[in-house]
């Protein structure tokens, strides 16, 4: 239970973290998925984000961004656009996502 609770309290200060570095890369949408959605994180995992950006952005930048994400968090982050999303997990990502920006 306490394992949990430390969980819940590193995602909002990664969440902090990481607002004001994605809103100066033009993310205009951001949202937390996966297993730090659901609650059930463990130590070893990583963050999946779903990003929608104000600009088009190419996929070299979408890594870039995914790189520096993981270097400031101390995290491995799964950066995910819109358009990137398997149409056969589209419905379950959307239902647990967690909405920040």
């Amino acid at each position: 239970m306490g394992e949990k609770l430390t969980l819940n309290q590193n995602l909002q200060q990664m969440t902090e973290q990481m607002l004001p570095y994605c809103k100066q890369q033009g993310v205009c949408k951001l949202g937390i998925f996966g297993s730090f959605a659901r609650g059930t994180a463990r130590p070893d995992s990583d963050l999946d984000l779903l990003v929608d950006f104000i600009h088009p952005t190419s996929l070299l930048t979408q890594i870039r961004i995914e790189r520096e994400l993981s270097e400031l968090l101390g995290i491995k982050i799964d950066l995910v656009t819109e358009q990137g999303l398997s149409p056969y997990l589209r419905d379950q990502i959307k239902a647990e996502l967690k909405v920040i920006l």
